[in-house]
């Protein structure tokens, strides 16, 4: 599950966000770019794809485009998971919610913490802190399994880095992640060797390499 956390998503918890096709699905357009397969390595999974777009971000250990598909670009990643972590709730930190959805998109646009769309916020619970009013850290939820939730979107505003923030906030969305009775993970860019320190000591341990891999669909 862990390995196809994309389709484990789309096919469980957060199929209300799906548009899907055989064993293909992906998630609406304005909610992330992410479509997933039930079986990368199956060619029919690839025709099902095909059939709800002609371009599509992918998430997993390997991942190769099947007929008709080519690779735009691929970003070698790494998932942590927290079995032994322990989340820690920040009072100072607010729950985002659609009304902030401009705001945090100017955060993104700041900080590049990945894809990121006009209703991301939607997939789970949020969290931002604020700075004389003003959003310079969050932090939430992406992908939902059946037992697990991505820790995703942790990004602070340039001039408030090296402060604690993202920590901060990881930690408060791990806790609430925990006090559902399910465990968090999260992925990072593998040569981001900072942010992969910063987890470890948070409590994340390696689970297994990924890749994040753009395709298009040629014919």
């Amino acid at each position: 599950m862990l390995s196809n956390p994309a389709w484990a998503a789309l096919s469980g918890p957060q199929a209300c966000f799906a548009e899907a096709s055989g064993d293909a699905a992906r998630f609406r357009s304005d909610v992330s770019p992410f479509a997933a397969l039930a079986d990368p390595a199956d060619p029919a999974a690839w025709r099902d794809l095909a059939t709800l777009t002609s371009t599509a971000l992918l998430t997993g250990p390997s991942l190769s485009p099947g007929p008709g598909w080519e690779t735009a670009s691929a970003t070698p990643g790494v998932q942590m998971v927290g079995r032994a972590m322990t989340g820690v709730r920040d009072p100072e930190a607010v729950i985002l919610t659609e009304a902030d959805v401009p705001e945090i998109l100017d955060l993104v646009e700041r900080a590049q913490p990945g894809p990121f769309r006009k209703r991301t916020v939607e997939l789970g619970r949020y969290l931002g802190i604020r700075v004389d009013g003003r959003l310079v850290a969050m932090a939430g939820e992406r992908f939902r399994l059946p037992g697990w939730t991505e820790v995703s979107a942790v990004c602070t505003d340039p001039d408030f880095e090296g402060k604690g923030l993202g920590a901060r906030l990881t930690l408060a969305v791990a806790a609430g992640i925990l006090e559902r009775g399910e465990l968090p993970f999260l992925h990072a860019a593998a040569d981001n060797e900072r942010a992969i320190r910063l987890y470890e000591r948070l409590g994340f341990e390696s689970s297994h390499d990924v890749v994040f891999a753009a395709f298009r669909y040629t014919h």
